[in-house]
């Protein structure tokens, strides 16, 4: 594998992981929040994932996550219009993380921390796709629509008619003989 596939390969993994490890701990307990009653229940526990503390986590994961696919299937400027998708996309679950750590009492540091590594993940292979992409290789050539005829006569269907078998075949059947049948 030469370096340019590697490279690839790398940030589409980068973005790939790191979208799951994001996803991965938004949909987790971040934080149990604790109300003292009066009997009969004397405590009432509520739980809150991150997507419920940072609503759009999950939505930029998602999208960091169709974007590493999207590295794949495009080339050129759209492939560093991805990478500067996937850079906020990033950015975004990073402040996610670090607001949630820096806002709410009593959070489960592991989440955030996680959600944080994810969007490093998803950064860095951003970084990569804007800066990099150009040099990287781009699907095969069997995927791209074929390229329009030079002249109006080559865009004119050819027609050379049926063939003699084509006609024997006919026949046969019109007489009730099965054309596929060799003689016996």
């Amino acid at each position: 594998m030469n370096a340019r596939r590697r490279a690839l390969t790398k940030a589409v993994l980068g973005c790939a992981v790191g979208a799951a490890l994001a996803l991965l701990a938004a949909s987790r307990t971040w934080t149990v929040e604790i109300t003292r009653r009066d009997a009969p229940a004397a405590v009432l526990r509520t739980t809150r994932t991150g997507s419920s503390l940072e609503p759009w986590l999950t939505a930029l994961a998602l999208v960091a996550l169709a974007g590493a696919g999207a590295l794949l299937a495009t080339r050129g400027r759209a492939r560093s219009l991805v990478g500067v998708v996937l850079l906020l996309c990033g950015l975004g679950v990073l402040v996610g993380g670090v607001d949630a750590l820096a806002t709410v009492h009593h959070v489960a540091a592991g989440w955030p921390v996680l959600a944080m590594v994810g969007a490093l993940l998803i950064w860095y292979g951003g970084l990569g796709a804007v800066f990099r992409s150009r040099a990287w290789p781009s699907m095969g050539g069997r995927y791209e629509r074929p390229r329009g005829p030079d002249t109006p006569a080559e865009d004119q269907p050819q027609h050379s008619g049926p063939s003699r078998s084509d006609v024997a075949m006919w026949d046969a059947l019109d007489r009730g003989e099965d054309p596929t049948r060799q003689g016996d």
